[in-house]
């Protein structure tokens, strides 16, 4: 897990800087909408990796995914903590009663 906490710090610290010198930066610059479809875009590229079965492509797809996911997490304020909490939370649970329990 330190990998990602050392992401989602490095990304908290690359929201600041100027867009013309961070990745990050910019892509929080175009906004929310912007972050969301990256992230849809690399959800997407995880599926067509998986789909074609070569293991370099999903992993480097889905490096991506968590990368762009942590930078929509920090945009709107949502720690990986928060995730990792809501994980725990459900560890145990069936995932159909789980899934269930959401609709009650």
């Amino acid at each position: 897990m330190d990998t990602l906490q050392r992401l989602e710090a490095t990304i908290a610290e690359r929201m600041t800087a100027s867009p013309e010198t961070s990745y990050v930066a910019k892509l929080y610059s175009r906004g929310t909408s912007k972050i969301a479809q990256k992230v849809g875009e690399e959800a997407t590229e995880v599926v067509i990796a998986a789909m074609t079965g070569v293991s370099d492509e999903l992993v480097g797809e889905s490096a991506d995914l968590l990368f762009h996911l942590l930078v929509l997490l920090q945009a709107q304020g949502v720690s990986l903590e928060d995730v990792l909490a809501e994980l725990d939370r459900r560890e145990g649970l069936s995932g159909l009663d789980e899934k269930a329990s959401r609709n009650e």
